[in-house]
């Protein structure tokens, strides 16, 4: 039922709000819509007991409560602890026959809370979500609250298409993302570029500190930094598109898109952080390494910053280093029993080579930093050569490459044997060059860390003769080669077995029905912990391959890698996929997972056939 846009307002009330030929104020139209929902709708009450979120006692105890204390039913159930808040909402939202929107799996673009000004979200506690054919959809909390709905289609001359979510959770939400905003953002982000050029002479060194800075793009890039940290995320991507800038987090080595910025905003942005990592702004041709230093929630992070030139402008990424990742401690890597005793014993070898091989990103670097500060001790002189130097140890020298200035790998290498050292990392071995000076160093007495590019364990071998390396120096040198990935562990706020494991995927990962007997099969259902991914952080799953008399005779007959994997498991290696297998069966990750990270490589294929 509505008002006519002329004559007389059928409930007397006189408050008039004619928008597109409607009374929206209109009290005698609230209350005809109220009672029309009510004659049709299903009771909060009726539907959770439905669910069987509660007993038909305990919605007995919440109305009584409710009457004494003058509370709402949902408001009660919620303050007896009988459900929650979100089961409340969710109830609500059937009732009215409105969306739920999880605010903890779903964040609202930065740019859409532009479409209602902030003092609007702040006191009336609704978020804008997204603008499409003159309907604008809004988080509200409230069904009933109509007045606020049509204050908003009059303020806004748009229709609203309202959402539902838990008002403690929409307060949290503007507290950590609108209260401090500017609300004339929308205008003065015309004069970003102008902002940028007046920021261009601020230190590099605590720029993280200015929170209360003018300049939009300063809190625009101060925001995205920080929700990064603090969302656990190890790289921020900023990817200039044909139409937006795309701003992705990895997190637990998935990215996921978090905002789409202006197009009009591309250079602000690409400045402001190439300002901040001390970089040539004006180069915009070449690539560019930098760093920044910032203090968040007061600790100390760096980012290593690399802008690349790409067909719509640089693309911009920030690895972000947290202190706390290079001292994860050998415990905490994920071995397996048998592997963390093999492990052990390896890096207490007085001499040889050492190799961890995996793509870009499964944790080498990390593996080989734990490995260096269980043996940091005063009787042990231990230097390294990086490209670039991520963590910094006390105790151990640690030596930068710059090509640059002639600074390579085999220089600092030969500089380090004349060191006398105990222990050697070499960051990684690239060439021919690198490989012999590695190899002498192993066969005069020292103990060799070093990573390698290779899918698994023993291609490291091929791959060292491929590069011309002689084969008897590979036999003789190697004590062992470990490859590694890093798989997402379950998140254990959300954790539940699973009641229907997908077969396909168990027969895929060559598990059997006698492995799996008296075994559960867990999953994560998804929380605001997880971000609803049902997944919170990560660990190794690894391939340990000891060297032995017939695998170094098989490399000096420079044998193909294959023939050289049947060796290593005849002789007891564990491969990956069944390393990964033991952590499905221990609870700690999905079959999906292993299955995403080993078919990722080709090694399911490899172990199936």
């Amino acid at each position: 039922m509505v008002c006519a846009a002329v004559g007389v307002c059928p409930g007397g009330s006189h408050r008039r709000f004619p928008f597109f030929g409607k009374w929206f104020g209109c009290v005698a139209n609230r209350g005809a819509r109220r009672v029309s929902m009510a004659r049709r709708r299903q009771k909060i009450g009726e539907i959770l007991v439905g669910w069987g979120i509660i007993e038909q006692e305990s919605l007995s105890d919440a109305l009584k409560h409710g009457m004494e204390n003058g509370r709402r039913i949902g408001e009660a159930l919620v303050e007896l602890e009988f459900c929650k808040e979100d089961d409340v909402t969710k109830a609500l939202a059937t009732q009215f026959g409105l969306e739920y929107l999880d605010l903890d799996k779903n964040m609202i673009p930065t740019g859409s809370l532009d479409l209602i000004p902030s003092d609007l979200i702040k006191r009336h506690m609704v978020l804008p979500v997204e603008k499409e054919n003159e309907r604008l959809k809004v988080v509200i909390t409230d069904p009933l609250d109509l007045e606020t709905l049509d204050l908003l289609r009059f303020r806004l001359n748009v229709e609203i298409t309202p959402v539902l979510a838990p008002a403690s959770k929409v307060r949290e939400y503007i507290n950590r993302f609108v209260e401090g905003r500017n609300d004339d953002l929308s205008q003065t982000m015309k004069s970003i570029d102008q902002a940028v050029e007046e920021e261009a002479a601020v230190a590099v060194e605590g720029v993280g500190d200015d929170e209360d800075g003018d300049a939009p793009i300063i809190r625009l890039i101060n925001l995205l930094i920080g929700e990064a940290v603090r969302s656990r995320a190890s790289d921020i991507h900023v990817e200039p598109m044909s139409d937006r800038v795309r701003v992705r987090y990895r997190v637990d080595g998935v990215c996921l898109i978090r905002d789409d910025i202006p197009k009009n905003m591309q250079s602000a942005v690409t400045t402001r952080l190439k300002i901040m990592a001390g970089v040539d702004i004006a180069e915009r041709r070449l690539p560019q390494d930098g760093r920044i230093k910032m203090k968040i929630g007061g600790e100390p992070i760096d980012f290593r910053v690399s802008s690349c030139p790409a067909y719509h402008g640089e693309s911009i990424v920030l690895r972000i280093l947290r202190p706390e990742s290079a001292n994860v401690g050998i415990q905490k890597l994920g071995f397996e029993s048998a592997n963390y005793e093999m492990f052990q014993r390896i890096i207490r070898r007085p001499n040889g080579i050492f190799l961890v091989t995996g793509p870009t990103g499964s944790g080498k670097t990390t593996t080989l930093y734990a490995a260096l500060q269980e043996l940091n001790r005063p009787d042990k002189k231990i230097i390294t050569a990086e490209d670039p130097v991520e963590y910094n140890f006390t105790g151990i020298n640690q030596c930068q490459v710059r090509e640059g200035i002639g600074l390579t790998f085999s220089r600092i290498l030969r500089a380090m044997l004349r060191q006398a050292p105990n222990i050697i990392l070499v960051g990684e071995i690239r060439d021919r060059e690198v490989g012999d000076v590695a190899i002498q160093a192993a066969l005069t007495g020292h103990l060799v860390f070093s990573t390698l590019h290779t899918n698994d364990a023993p291609s490291a071998i091929t791959r060292l003769i491929d590069m011309g390396i002689k084969p008897f120096l590979v036999a003789s040198s190697i004590q062992a080669i470990m490859a590694q990935r890093l798989i997402r562990l379950i998140c254990p706020e959300c954790k539940e077995e699973d009641p229907a494991p997908d077969r396909y995927v168990l027969r895929l990962l060559g598990l059997t029905e006698e492995q799996l007997a008296g075994k559960t099969i867990y999953r994560g259902k998804g929380c605001s912990r997880c971000s609803g991914t049902g997944y919170r952080g990560r660990q190794g799953i690894f391939e340990m391959l000891q060297m032995n008399s017939e695998l170094r005779e098989l490399a000096f007959n420079r044998a193909p890698s294959n023939q050289l994997r049947k060796a290593a498991i005849a002789s007891g290696m564990r491969t990956l996929l069944d390393d990964g297998n033991l952590k499905i069966l221990r609870g700690v990750t999905t079959p999906e997972e292993i299955t995403r990270i080993t078919q990722q490589e080709g090694l399911v294929t490899a172990e199936t056939e």
